[in-house]
């Protein structure tokens, strides 16, 4: 294992430049050269027609900001296996071994992963960095700290917003069909309630859990001001499990079509029951807001950051794993293990398991849902009461997000 080429695939998110970074620096340490493939898969495909790469020596290496969200590396969102081209794979082989290059540090989601899995199975020698800001694989994934964090930043900012106009927000964020991000970032900043892929959303139950909240706060309130806010995941579905799309997109080479208007959908779901509740014209008088026509029922208002949340800078959780993941696929690659997903490191021990196994997409467990159900937040569902078991932990304990 001489020289390695480093690639990142995928969603762009925080800790991506770190495992780029971190790579680059133990490879340069066991005397290794790590070159950067452009683009992502595709860059890979191309790799034949490339006149020269980027060596990420100790002085280039240097010059990479872990801290930055994004990669330098560059993405793409190719499923080599579904390029028509019947020599794919041997013209993979030809350009690596164009520039010499003995195996690869692959960084993706499941979708990435299972690409990397294909290429492995090709006789391609890789090994998987985990990234996802979906934070949806079996492992701890880069960019699902980072990602979190700044859903809970939007989510307290936007409460200022909120309260001056006595509003009831809707947060939507990325996602796709695991609600972790929405879950995690909407318990951080209070929010009223969190929508998720895993549960059908009851919008009755919504609505019931709005109607209460929000007027009890406006009427306790000394200068009758207050808000209602909520998080929901793009993949959110109807109590009937029919999900929300973006009729006009069509479906990427993985098969996803784009999820788009959760929140929107959500916002006039609400809206539609305000208006049809003959009791809010009272509670809006006693609250003080009700102007014939004018002011009738609360403001819902839906926002949508999109890519926000995931670029800028990273978590310090964020770079640190990304720095351990990209220097431990390194190590695996120089020992001849390949094939595999890291799971971290652990002072002397590098985790790993089967990526086969890693990229199964994992949800949000229901059972830490009814945590925070019992401690009043809604999730769109009738509230479940959380039964604990309780037990004494014993040794060393390692959990993820």
């Amino acid at each position: 294992m001489k020289k390695i080429g480093i690639l990142t695939s995928g969603g762009d998110c925080g800790g991506l430049n770190g495992v780029v970074k971190g790579a680059a620096q133990m490879a340069n340490s066991l005397g290794i050269t790590a070159y950067v493939i452009p683009n992502g898969y595709a860059g890979l495909y191309n790799l034949v027609d490339f006149d020269k790469l980027t060596a990420l020596t100790p002085e280039r290496a240097d010059q990479i900001d872990a801290n930055l969200a994004g990669s330098e590396a560059g993405h793409s969102r190719v499923k080599v296996k579904k390029i028509e081209d019947p020599k794919k794979y041997d013209r993979i082989k030809e350009g690596m071994k164009k520039f010499g290059i003995d195996g690869l540090v692959i960084s993706g989601g499941d979708d990435s992963g299972s690409v990397m899995v294909d290429l492995y199975e090709q006789g391609i020698k890789c090994v998987h960095a985990p990234k996802t800001m979906d934070l949806d694989l079996q492992t701890y994934s880069v960019g699902g700290d980072s990602t979190i964090n700044k859903i809970a930043t939007y989510v307290e900012e936007l409460k200022t917003t909120a309260v001056t106009h006595n509003r009831i927000m809707v947060l939507e964020v990325f996602g796709r069909y695991a609600g972790h991000t929405a879950f995690r970032g909407g318990v951080a900043a209070d929010a009223d309630a969190i929508l998720i892929p895993e549960i059908p959303t009851d919008f009755d139950v919504v609505y019931k859990h709005i109607k209460e909240r929000y007027f009890s706060r406006i009427l306790r309130n000394d200068v009758m001001a207050g808000q209602y806010m909520i998080v929901v995941a793009e993949g959110l579905k109807n109590a009937d499990g029919s999900e929300i799309y973006d009729e006009s997109s069509t479906a990427d080479s993985f098969g996803h079509k784009k999820l788009a208007g959760a929140a929107k959908y959500t916002t006039q779901e609400i809206t539609r029951r305000l208006k049809a509740d003959p009791e809010i014209k009272d509670l809006m008088k006693k609250s003080k807001m009700y102007v014939e026509k004018m002011n009738e029922i609360p403001e819902v208002r839906s926002v949508v950051p999109g890519h926000l949340v995931r670029c800028g800078h990273s978590s310090a959780y964020d770079v640190c794993f990304g720095k351990e993941a990209g220097a431990a696929g390194v190590m695996l690659l120089k020992q001849g293990i390949i094939g595999v997903t890291v799971v971290g490191i652990d002072g002397e021990k590098i985790r790993y398991m089967e990526s086969k196994k890693a990229i199964v997409q994992r949800h949000v467990d229901l059972n830490q849902v009814a945590v925070y159900e019992q401690m009043g937040v809604c999730f769109g569902r009738a509230l479940t009461s959380y039964q604990p078991k309780f037990e004494q932990a014993e040794g060393k304990i390692a959990r993820h997000l």
